[in-house]
């Protein structure tokens, strides 16, 4: 325990000592830009296809709650609970589909 909190300590310390020594103003080199790009690109295929994968499950999901919600025409409860689904579903599609443009817009 003693050791943890050392190392908290340690890092508040130091961790914006060395923050505040990164100059961020420095301009990106066209070798390191395509270093990166690089690395990162099996990280978008996985991503690309997770993706993808889930978009296909999300319109399984969204089927089955739409045929819940016709299915339980006097039950309002099941009726409700599949109105919920459906909006999760989209709120998830958004969130995967918009998540790389709001990375870009912050990043670029």
């Amino acid at each position: 325990m003693k050791t943890a909190i050392l190392l908290a300590i340690l890092a508040l310390v130091v961790f914006p000592t060395m923050v505040a020594a990164v100059d961020f103003n420095q301009t990106i080199s066209a070798q390191d830009k395509a270093t990166f790009d690089q690395i990162l690109s099996p990280v978008m295929k996985i991503y690309n296809f997770v993706k993808y994968a889930a978009t296909a499950i999300a319109v399984v999901f969204l089927v089955f709650a739409g045929v819940s919600f016709i299915m339980n025409g006097t039950d309002q409860a099941k009726r409700e609970q599949a109105k919920l689904m459906a909006t999760y579903i989209i709120i998830g599609l958004i969130i995967i589909w918009v998540a790389p443009l709001v990375v870009q817009f912050i990043v670029g």
